[in-house]
C-alpha cells in the first residue's frame, strides 16, 4: 500500500534527520552534561522513529516482532545508561557549566 510506504519513508528520515541533529549537537553543545543530554534523549528519539519505519516496512511478520524487541530494548536502556553516565560524571565531581563560560551573562 502506497500510504504505508510514504508514512513509512517519512519515520525513516524524521528518525535519520534527529540522529544527524544528535551528533552535531556533540560537537556543538558546551559541556559534558549537555552533550549527554542531547544524545541521550535525540538518539533515542531517532532509532525509535527509524525501527518504526522498518516495522511499516516489514508488514506483520517475524521481523516485526524482533524490531518491537530492539525498540523496548533501546527505550529502556538508553535513558538508563544516560542518567548513570551523568551520575557518575556529577559523583566524580564533574561540575556543570552554567552560563557563559567567561564570566558575562
Amino acid at each position: 500500500m502506497q500510504w504505508v510506504d510514504n508514512l513509512s519513508w517519512v519515520l525513516l528520515v524524521g528518525g535519520s534527520f534527529f540522529c544527524v541533529t544528535g551528533a552535531i549537537g556533540l560537537l556543538r553543545l558546551p559541556d559534558f552534561y549537555a552533550r549527554l543530554h542531547g544524545a541521550g534523549i535525540i538518539d533515542t528519539l531517532g532509532a525509535g522513529l527509524i525501527l518504526a519505519g522498518l516495522m511499516l516496512q516489514a508488514g506483520f511478520s517475524l521481523v516485526t516482532v524482533k524490531l518491537l524487541f530492539v525498540l523496548f530494548f533501546v527505550l529502556i536502556t538508553s535513558p538508563t545508561a544516560t542518567h548513570a553516565i551523568a551520575h557518575a560524571a556529577y559523583t566524580r565531581g564533574l561540575d556543570p557549566v552554567l552560563g557563559r563560560q567567561d564570566g558575562q551573562e
